[in-house]
């Protein structure tokens, strides 16, 4: 699949789906069916339009366009949105940028898609239109519950990263550079590949976790991932990732790591020795061998 910005697209016919699509989620996925191109807005309009309400994204720009890609999608178009952007009306949206810059001959939508200067353009919009055929998708149901990224980052902020998967259609995915951290897994036993989670991103709730684990270029492996600030010691450190990865020997500092949560074994807890934490890691470890 071919990644490409607004300005670079050429002009030629396609069948587009149209929106945000952050975590593309079974619903996301439906809107996508049937559409050769992709078109999809960075950064989130939120961030521009009310920056103090913007969400925790599922996904960046890189895992986006991933997953799109394995819908076999030919191509991911992304709108630069800024505030120019954002005052342009949704009819002057739908003449410059689907008909005349895009040459869109079918637009797929979810139901509760908005766009335009606030928000006007909707679903009755587009299906008024001539230039091309409108598809509007319903809000999808998922065992009786709706399918949004609004209801998924809820459920990854409690840790409960096996209901999201369910949702999502895939696990859901963290990705990014290993960092020199204490070095204090490799003191207990358990040396650990450490992540700082990007703040603008949605992060699972403290606890620990069972992970598939993957270094591109290098292999994967399943993995104990802890997330919280280590109450068992008082480091002062912030948020952090820590995997530890089974059957892996050496180093991985300054590599890219990507995680899939598969499970929440447990909630993050304080130990009152280091002997007792490394005892419960070791069942931990055990657990999650089984899960993955």
């Amino acid at each position: 699949m071919q990644t490409i910005w607004l300005p670079d697209a050429r002009r030629r016919e396609r069948r587009l789906a149209v929106g945000e699509f952050d975590g593309v989620h079974v619903g996301h996925r439906e809107v996508i069916r049937g559409s050769d191109s992709v078109l999809t807005f960075e950064p989130h309009p939120r961030t521009v339009v009310a920056p103090e309400s913007a969400p925790k994204l599922l996904t960046t720009l890189e895992q986006k366009a991933d997953l799109i890609a394995a819908l076999g999608v030919r191509e991911l178009i992304v709108i630069p949105f800024d505030g120019a952007r954002m005052a342009q009306t949704a009819q002057d949206f739908v003449d410059h940028e689907l008909i005349d810059h895009l040459g869109a001959v079918r637009v797929s939508v979810g139901e509760n898609f908005r766009f335009g200067n606030r928000a006007r353009g909707d679903a009755a919009l587009l299906r008024a239109q001539s230039a091309f055929a409108t598809r509007v998708v319903e809000m999808v149901e998922l065992d009786g519950e709706i399918v949004s990224s609004t209801h998924i980052r809820g459920l990854i902020a409690t840790g409960a990263v096996a209901d999201a998967a369910r949702l999502l259609g895939a696990p859901f995915g963290m990705r990014g550079i290993v960092q020199h951290g204490d070095k204090r897994g490799r003191t207990l036993g358990f040396p650990t590949a450490n992540l700082v989670p990007d703040p603008a991103l949605a992060v699972p709730d403290h606890g620990i976790y069972a992970c598939r684990a993957a270094v591109p270029g290098l292999g994967e492996w399943t993995a104990a991932v802890s997330i919280g600030v280590r109450p068992t010691f008082v480091t002062g450190r912030g948020l952090l990732v820590e995997a530890y990865l089974l059957d892996f020997e050496g180093d991985l500092y300054g590599r890219e790591l990507r995680l899939q949560f598969v499970d929440r074994v447990r909630g993050e807890r304080r130990f009152e020795s280091a002997e007792a934490l490394i005892e419960q890691m070791r069942r931990d470890v055990a657990e999650i061998a089984r899960l993955v």
